[in-house]
């Protein structure tokens, strides 16, 4: 039977959905009533409905079972709550948008679905037969005979049949926004130009920094007027601003030293040791590894003592002390090519019938085939060349010493593998190493002094933004000062521990100064300097920026006059420059041999009648003049057919991988979750 935990493990892959070359990452959750001891607050907003912590909750812990549980650090954690802001950007804007626009899932479709009439890529992830690569009805069957009967089955469900709704709706959705994209004439006409056309000429190219920006002037009104004509493209996310003074715990030279000590005594024991597993048991700074590596895999040094039986170390690499000596050799193959057949656990007795079978001669590549539960049922069980240095324990004892041509039964995990060594590598000695290894730490006494140090300022800057910076005038240090823009869950510039500064900031007024926060290796107090909810960034924020483009702008305007001439040369001489020569220059390339990454200058060059002199163009260096003295055409000319077809393909491709941003940015996502999550 289709089971749970066989769904579950291919479930907690397909976390997104790809239609027609985008990628979504739409992970659906439940919505239940939950009560949050008779409150329930608001963790964001979505287009103006607030999302309540019930509802948060509810997605998050289906995302996070669908994930595969916990999340064991930041990047995991951080598409965790990315997943879960997919989930309810789903709920709230794109189903009801698919329902409005009449894209939803009748019960005829969903059936047709469910028996593999029409094609779903979520159902078809989840129900594929490994061994035949076809969709299996009776695996999806046997799957739902499951639900009424057993709640974790009706779970899985029915997130699962949401997505499927969801993934058909989009489908259909795409396919409308991809037919709506076209090429037009114009466009054809200039990639057949394009794709035909190469260019060679010549250029004058008067430079901007050839023109002090003392000798420009910009006024006040002439930013605000281009800030207002140009608004939209300072956009942002509002964030908060702190100012904060960090206390770092770091080993003091007497630390350093002590810790030195400690790790040559213990080394001497490391090494002196009869019973390592004994040592190691009792030592939390000593391990053995589980693998058997190579000398070439050991550092030179571990390399050259390893090999000559001695001890390595202790030597100090990367803060750390390091201890290292052989526990165990083998003379292995360095690699080997496998294939396995992948069975249940509970299948015993045909792993037993399968090796029994094949001990007679029978064909790895079929068993595999027709009763391996693995993807690589499709290719005969082949799983490729693996390092015998990267096998778990399981394996590497399996394995050790087998020819090619000889097959092992292995139990591991919840599966039974038979695996058979198809090609071995080169024999080497392998070594198991056990290791001690002391970090260089602050000791109790440094933290506690560090502790005290910090708490002391944390008092005196308590109250007001005044008092924090008469504090750290006092104490002659150096704050730094941060943006935390919202959704955000780290400070820039801290360790990945912050979050709690985050949340402190999140729920803070401006001037409040934050009690003593323990951060991985330090303190921290800070202070809210500045919250800035606005849609844009101010004129005062972007006005250096807009100058600079503006100054670039009028240096265009004194260049260009400058550059008079009815030839080239005259207007070399004119601008005070040189003339250039340039070839090889084609419409749409990114680099202008001669000229350099010129995209305006590209253009222009591409259009330009031969022989005739161009007007200035506004380069991002500088302005220049170009003349244009050949045109080669390509050996085998681009058709208009065939660039049409190109184009419209192109076409499509650009609509839908804009499609998914356009939908998710016109979604107004306003993100609280981190005071709670």
């Amino acid at each position: 039977m289709f089971s749970l935990n066989n769904l579950r493990t291919k479930f907690g892959v397909v976390l997104s959905i790809v239609i027609g070359g985008a990628l979504l990452a739409f992970i659906l959750s439940l919505k239940t009533e939950m009560g949050f001891s008779g409150q329930d607050p608001k963790v964001g907003e979505i287009n103006g409905e607030n999302v309540l912590y019930s509802e948060y909750l509810a997605a998050y812990e289906d995302v996070k079972l669908q994930m595969g549980g916990e999340a064991y650090d930041e990047q995991q954690a951080a598409q965790l709550y990315s997943a879960t802001w997919q989930t309810l950007l789903s709920d709230h804007v794109i189903a009801p948008g698919m329902e409005e626009l009449g894209l939803a899932i009748s019960d005829a479709e969903r059936t047709a679905l469910l028996k593999g009439e029409r094609h779903s890529n979520v159902l078809a992830s989840l129900f594929t037969n490994p061994q035949s690569g076809q969709f299996d009805v009776v695996a999806v069957t046997e799957f739902l005979s499951q639900v009424e009967s057993n709640p974790q089955v009706a779970k899985m469900w029915t997130l699962i049949d949401k997505q499927t709704k969801l993934d058909r709706s989009l489908t259909k959705y795409m396919a409308l926004i991809r037919n709506s994209a076209y090429a037009n004439k114009l466009e054809v006409e200039r990639g057949v130009k394009a794709a035909n056309a190469t260019f060679g000429g010549r250029y004058v190219a008067a430079r901007y920094n050839s023109i002090p920006d003392s000798l420009v002037t910009v006024s006040d009104a002439e930013i605000k007027a281009y800030y207002k004509n140009n608004k939209s493209f300072y956009k942002q996310t509002p964030y908060r601003t702190i100012s904060y003074v960090e206390f770092d715990v770091a080993a003091t030279d007497a630390d350093k030293e002590q810790i030195a000590e400690e790790a040559k005594l213990a080394a001497e024991q490391f090494a002196a040791a009869q019973d390592l597993k004994s040592y190691v048991r009792d030592n939390r700074h000593a391990s053995i590894a589980q693998n058997f590596v190579t000398a070439a895999q050991m550092s030179p040094e571990e390399s050259a003592a390893i090999t000559a039986g001695k001890v390595y170390g202790p030597e100090l690499v990367a803060d750390e002390w390091r201890a290292a000596r052989v526990v165990a050799t083998r003379n292995v193959a360095d690699s080997l090519t496998l294939k396995h057949i992948v069975l249940s656990y509970t299948d015993i007795e045909l792993a037993d019938s399968l090796m029994n079978a094949l001990g007679k001669g029978a064909s790895f590549e079929e068993l595999a085939s027709k009763h391996s539960i693995a993807e690589t049922a499709a290719t005969g069980g082949e799983i490729g060349t693996i390092a015998y240095s990267t096998l778990t324990p399981e394996f590497a004892d399996a394995l050790n010493g087998k020819r090619a041509g000889e097959t092992v039964k292995v139990v591991f995990g919840n599966s039974i593998q038979l695996m058979k060594v198809v090609k071995t590598g080169k024999v080497q000695k392998h070594y198991q190493l056990a290791s001690l290894v002391y970090p260089i730490e602050p000791s109790q006494q440094t933290e506690r002094a560090i502790h005290t140090e910090a708490s002391a300022f944390a008092v005196a800057a308590k109250g007001s933004q005044t008092k924090f910076d008469e504090a750290v005038n006092e104490k002659h240090l150096s704050p730094r000062s941060s943006n935390i823009a919202q959704g955000e869950r780290n400070v820039r510039g801290l360790d990945a521990g912050s979050i709690e500064i985050v949340r402190w900031a999140n729920d803070a007024k401006v001037g409040a100064v934050s009690d003593l926060i323990k951060l991985d290796d330090s303190y921290v107090v800070a202070v809210l300097t500045a919250v800035n909810d606005s849609e844009y960034k101010s004129v005062d924020e972007v006005s250096t920026q807009i100058r600079n483009t503006l100054i670039r702008d009028k240096k265009f305007e004194l260049l260009a006059s400058k550059m008079q001439g009815a030839t080239i040369d005259e207007i070399a001489t004119a601008a005070e420059s040189k003339v250039g020569e340039f070839s090889g220059a084609k419409l749409g390339a990114y680099y202008l041999p001669g000229i350099g990454v010129e995209p305006r200058v590209q253009g222009a060059i591409a259009t330009q009648q031969t022989g005739v002199v161009s007007t200035p163009i506004k380069g991002v260096s500088g302005a220049y003049v170009v003349v244009v003295d050949e045109v080669t055409a390509a050996d085998e000319p681009q058709t208009a057919e065939q660039e049409q077809v190109k184009a419209q393909a192109d076409a499509e491709q650009n609509v839908m991988r804009r499609l998914m941003y356009a939908i998710q940015n016109k979604a107004e996502i306003k993100d609280e979750s981190v005071k709670y999550f």
